[in-house]
């Protein structure tokens, strides 16, 4: 993922934040590539659009060092300690060995994502370090060639998705590579990187991005996540964006290939946009700690309310929610993010109804919570998401004139009174809140009632 402070200020708003490289001109498509139209496009992401939650996994070499080089702890993010630490390629490269991860188990894996109500996985196929977590022919520094695993551990992976029906994305970085000669601003300091950007990207990106749209099925990658941008110019991305509509078009890609190419969906990186994007698919991808590659030293796990009601939160604005693990060298992922997960997963097997194929809120704001919506040929349905219960026993919807043709707790069944009041909907609901971090009721209506909105235009 990005460090900090690492590029220009432009481009990491284009990075965090997705704004300035969501408005950049995309080159025209050639004539062999109409414009696609909104309702190919709405077929091509429904099924991104209804998963809503998706788990990113950042392994590699990098959680050999788990954070520390010589014996000292490096700051930063895990991944990035090559970079940190200004590690010689040789040095570096000398952690390959040591990564055995005699642990993994890709059904168990999969298995603990469904557990957590988790609908698709994007896997880190290679990161800025370079090292290819799959079987390659274009680079030696790969799982494959370099360790005593000697196992492609995303064939493995691909497998166990498509057994249990995940969705399975690959993560490429196609402009960092600190080992195999991406020479992308900021990324050499050993005399040994010594290979052209452009070299590169025609030897190693492009061979490696073939070799993983082709190696695991018409149906894997669903997803390819590109990282990042810098110094990616038209023709550098160019190359790469042919290789993608030449074996798999209509791939959902995201905005981080950089030459003006926009794909299909916003990245926010560690934070959620206060009006998400409208017009624009997004998903913002989170870590459960501090780091995205392994740190032994990172215990600062966030607790599962926040990140359920981050879930909420995202889901509200009509974006999807990419949340973090990292594994360790030995294939274990850290249990408390396997924990925190899974406290989701509970949650979300009572109340998926109100996260998954939903859209945003029909609301502005909400002062006790928030609000998902479905919209069906047979009618809708408003899902409360309420955060702070009503210690009055009643809980007004602001706007909402329309009465309901019932309102119900997802959490038991109960069907709760309502009435109206000055233009808003009031539910009497019981003394006390179903869940302690989100209680959501359901309002079913023959079609989408209006809404009068009569609050300020703030979260």
């Amino acid at each position: 993922m990005v460090r900090p402070g690492f590029l220009p200020a432009l481009l990491a708003s284009a990075l965090l934040g997705g704004s300035a490289l969501a408005q950049s001109p995309a080159p025209s498509p050639s004539p062999k590539s109409p414009p696609e139209t909104k309702a190919q496009l709405d077929a091509r992401m429904a099924w991104w659009r209804d998963a809503k939650f998706g788990m990113f996994i950042h392994w590699g070499v990098y959680s050999v060092p788990a954070g520390y080089y010589h014996g000292k702890p490096v700051g930063g993010v895990g991944e990035w300690i090559m970079h940190y630490a200004k590690i010689p390629m040789a040095e570096y490269q000398q952690f390959a060995p040591q990564f055995d991860p005699e642990k993994f188990n890709a059904d168990q894996w999969v298995s603990m994502a469904k557990a957590a109500g988790v609908k698709y996985i994007v896997i880190t196929a290679k990161h800025h370090d370079g090292f290819a977590m799959f079987s390659t022919k274009a680079s030696t520094w790969n799982i494959m060639d370099r360790t005593k695993f000697h196992r492609d551990p995303l064939k493995e992976l691909a497998a166990a998705c498509r057994k249990d029906g995940m969705r399975l994305g690959f993560y490429y970085s196609q402009a960092q590579d600190w080992n195999n000669g991406g020479a992308a601003a900021g990324g050499k300091w050993d005399p040994a990187q010594q290979r052209s950007m452009d070299e590169y990207i025609d030897k190693i990106a492009v061979p490696q991005v073939r070799e993983l749209l082709t190696n695991y099925g018409p149906d894997i990658p669903a997803v390819l996540w590109w990282d990042s941008p810098v110094d990616m110019n038209a023709e550098r991305a160019g190359k790469l964006h042919s290789v993608v509509e030449q074996l798999r078009p209509g791939l959902i890609t995201n905005n981080r290939l950089g030459g003006g190419y926009r794909g299909d969906t916003e990245t926010p990186e560690q934070h959620i946009p206060a009006r998400g994007y409208p017009g624009r698919d997004w998903e913002s991808c989170m870590t459960i700690n501090g780091t995205w590659g392994f740190k032994k030293d990172d215990q600062n796990f966030k607790p599962a309310n926040v990140l359920l009601r981050n879930l909420i939160d995202i889901a509200s604005k009509g974006g999807n929610y990419l949340l973090n693990v990292g594994p360790d060298s030995t294939g274990v992922i850290p249990q408390p993010e396997q924990d925190r997960l899974l406290a989701m997963g509970k949650w979300l097997k009572t109340n998926g109804e109100a996260i998954y194929g939903t859209t945003g809120s029909p609301f502005d704001r909400l002062p006790w919570g928030r609000a998902t919506k479905k919209v069906t040929p047979d009618g809708a349905a408003i899902y409360l998401e309420v955060f702070n219960w009503p210690q009055d026993g009643k809980l007004t919807v602001p706007g909402l004139g329309a009465q309901p043709k019932s309102a119900t707790l997802l959490a038991g069944g109960q069907t709760l009174p309502t009435a109206s009041s000055n233009g808003d909907t009031i539910i009497t609901v019981p003394a006390a809140a179903p869940d302690p971090v989100a209680s959501v009721i359901k309002l079913d209506y023959p079609a989408m009632p209006q809404i009068a909105e009569k609050t300020p235009q703030s979260h």
